[in-house]
């Protein structure tokens, strides 16, 4: 761990980690968007994503320490920046040359952090439950009507959405300056930019659709 004491080791640590964890956010927004076009194929990934070795005990242990390694260097990195801070906050005029997300990341980040708890408990431990505890038969069609469930309270839904808008802030900021963080800096830089923007808002946009979808659709 050593190698993580630089600010500049920590900072890259940061962007890998977010970029692990944005290749895992497109994936589960395709799983999620086929609910909208075909609930037989939703009903039939899912039950591969929930039954296949390789996702549960590898990919998704990794993916839950990615989650805490991530929000938790996060952290680290907001403390020592506002330590290090030689301006006043009386002088201080970030807000002159700095977006609003990229001023609160650590706020965004608390909310979505806040937000993949609300996730956690309405699919994941009931899933765990379902499989490991009460042991139910095995139904592969059983997806689909389970996440209209979990659409159907308009409060919920609306939480969701909400913590998509500000998914969307964070990755507006956070998804380009990983590539800075790692030193990516050439012709190609103008147009990875305008793709991680896009990208910050057509993935949570999509996510707010599906949610809304779902629950029309009772």
């Amino acid at each position: 761990m050593a190698i993580l004491t630089s600010s500049i080791a920590r900072k890259v640590a940061m962007a890998l980690s977010g970029l692990f964890l944005v290749i895992f956010l497109a994936q589960h927004f395709i799983i999620n968007f086929t609910s909208v076009l075909d609930p037989e194929t939703f009903n039939s990934l899912s039950h591969f994503m929930g039954h296949n070795f390789v996702v549960q005990f590898i990919a998704q242990p990794i993916l839950i320490i990615g989650v805490i390694f991530h929000f938790v260097m996060g952290i680290i990195l907001e403390i020592r920046n506002r330590s290090a801070r030689q301006i006043s906050y009386k002088s201080y005029k970030g807000n002159r040359n700095s977006s609003w997300a990229s001023r609160n990341m650590i706020i965004s980040g608390a909310v979505i952090l806040a937000f993949l708890g609300l996730h956690f408990y309405d699919f994941w431990f009931p899933e765990i439950v379902h499989k490991y505890v009460e042991s139910h038969p095995v139904d592969e069609t059983r997806y689909y009507t389970e996440l209209l469930q979990k659409f159907e309270s308009p409060v919920r839904t609306g939480l969701y959405c909400l913590s998509f808008v500000l998914l969307a802030l964070h990755l507006w900021h956070g998804f380009s300056s990983s590539f800075q963080s790692m030193g990516w800096n050439n012709k190609y830089s103008k147009a990875l930019r305008g793709f991680t923007q896009f990208y910050a808002i057509f993935i949570p946009l999509g996510f707010i659709f599906i949610a809304i979808y779902l629950h029309l659709n009772q």
